[in-house]
Order: structure tokens, then C-alpha cells, then sequence
């Protein structure tokens, strides 16, 4: 593995790890793109594609062999996934990785009301204390989401009050991690918090994606309560509804409303708007 590419991008076959390993490959960059299916990651130019999983603490590391910059993409949410996660940071400890990017979350804390928010916080820790050089960048909430919100009655539902949220396009983030891979040593030590352009409600959403598709989207402010037990009608296990849940409290407690101008500052391009992105 030492003869692999030195610079290294995990979750290679989802869109965040994709798009940024699809950015870099413009440039030229030679990339070590690490999938736990590697079938399903892309054929880029000078790049290598090495199987790889957050779960496997021995397969990560003999991965990281040889590596020198990893961008970590944040695991998906899958039973144990925060555990995982610190696995995979010791593990890249270990292989001797020496700068470390994680896409973390905005607002990340110990005491974040969003729990994978908290989760995510905990990786950061992990990563400031192994040793390594680190970056991390804290993203808000998906815009690409917002069109998989509305149900088929065209009802978008959620507790989160009228709060609003900061949203940023997955290009956007990709774009952002790419500057960072391409000069990390200008970067070490520092915290981005990646938003799109504007804080929009859940009744912004629903007016620009009638506006958008013609298709008439409300949005229904829903209860804890009320939430839960929509949630819980799809069977799905206590962990997830919470981070469901505390998703849409940490909204309407206004936690994710902060908009920076940092894409702009680490790409040169100002952030993609809902408006553009459902244009296409």
C-alpha cells in the first residue's frame, strides 16, 4: 500500500467523497480513494481505489499505509457508526497518517441538542488528541435533502417550529474539502463551518419546491409527540428517531441558522442557493 497515492478520501463511492475526489482528479491530483465497496467507486485518472471500512480497525489501517493527508468523511448513519468513527481515527493514527480532514457537523459540541451532533464532536476530539494535523469542517444540513422532504401527499412534516437552517449544496462541501486538500498545511488547526448562503424555514422549503417542480408542497409544523410517532410507524430503532427528533429541536431552537461566507473564502465562488440547485 505505501506505493498507493498519499493523499487519501474515504467514503469514495458516496457524493460528498465522489465529488471531491472528482474535483481534485481536474487538477491532476493522484488520489488513494477508499471504499468499502470498491466496485462502486468512480475510474478517475492516477488514482487507486483500496477497500477500506470504518467498521475493520485492521483493514483501515493497512489502507492508511503510506498515507500523509485523509479526508475522513463522516460514516453514514448506520447502528454504531460513532464507534466506528473513533476506530477509524486511531486507526489512521497508527498507519502514521499525519493531517487528518473531517466533515463534521455545524454546531458541534458536547451538548449539541442534535445527538449526532454531540457524535460528531466526539470524533473531533479524538482527532485533536491523536497527534495528527487536522482541519475540520463543520457542514450544516444538505440542501440536496430538500427535495427528498415532502411525503406523497406532498406534505413536508417535521417539529421544527419556524426555525431556519443554514443548508449547503454536497458540491459545495466537496469544493470546500478540495481547497483544503490542495494546500494543507495552510489550513491546520483550523474550523469551517460550511453553509449555503441563506437560513431558510421548513415554509421556505415547501414554497420553493412548488414553485420549483408546480407540484403544491405544504409544510405541516408538527409535535415531539406527533413527529415520533410518524417516525416510529417505519419501524425504526430509538438511536435514529432521536437524531430524527433532535434534528428538527436543534432547527427550531435556532442552533443551525448561522451563515459564514467560508466556501467562499476556501473556494472563490459564493455558495449554491436553493434556488439554484433546484434549477440544476
Amino acid at each position: 500500500m505505501i506505493d498507493a497515492p498519499a493523499l487519501a478520501i474515504t467514503g469514495a463511492t458516496g457524493a460528498v467523497g465522489r465529488l471531491t475526489a472528482e474535483e481534485l482528479a481536474r487538477g491532476g491530483a493522484a488520489l488513494r480513494l477508499l471504499a468499502r465497496t470498491p466496485s462502486r467507486a468512480p475510474q478517475l485518472p492516477g488514482s487507486v481505489v483500496v477497500e477500506s471500512s470504518y467498521g475493520d480497525s485492521d483493514q483501515a489501517r493497512a489502507s492508511l499505509e503510506g498515507v500523509s493527508t485523509l479526508l475522513m468523511v463522516s460514516a453514514g448513519e448506520e447502528e454504531g457508526w460513532p464507534e466506528k468513527q473513533l476506530g477509524f481515527v486511531a486507526a489512521a493514527a497508527d498507519a502514521g497518517v499525519e493531517h487528518i480532514v473531517y466533515t463534521s457537523f455545524q454546531g458541534a459540541s458536547a451538548d449539541a441538542t442534535f445527538t449526532y451532533g454531540r457524535d460528531h464532536f466526539a470524533t473531533e476530539e479524538a482527532i485533536r488528541a491523536s497527534g495528527m494535523a487536522w482541519t475540520m469542517l463543520r457542514d450544516s444540513f444538505y440542501l440536496d435533502f430538500v427535495t427528498l422532504l415532502p411525503g406523497p401527499d406532498g406534505a413536508l412534516r417535521g417539529p421544527a417550529g419556524d426555525g431556519r437552517v443554514a443548508a449547503v449544496a454536497k458540491l459545495d462541501v466537496a469544493r470546500s474539502a478540495a481547497a483544503v486538500l490542495r494546500e494543507p498545511g495552510a489550513h491546520a488547526g483550523r474550523t469551517y463551518e460550511v453553509t449555503g448562503p441563506e437560513a431558510l424555514s421548513f415554509a421556505d422549503f415547501a414554497a420553493a419546491l412548488t414553485g420549483s417542480t408546480g407540484r403544491p408542497i405544504r409544510y405541516i409544523d408538527e409535535t415531539l409527540e406527533e413527529g415520533r410517532r410518524w417516525r416510529e410507524a417505519f419501524g425504526a430503532p430509538e438511536w435514529q428517531l432521536q437524531g430524527w427528533l433532535t434534528t428538527f429541536s436543534a432547527i427550531a431552537k435556532g442552533e443551525h441558522t448561522h451563515v459564514t461566507d467560508d466556501v467562499e473564502l476556501l473556494t472563490g465562488r459564493k455558495p449554491i442557493s436553493l434556488r439554484e440547485l433546484l434549477l440544476g
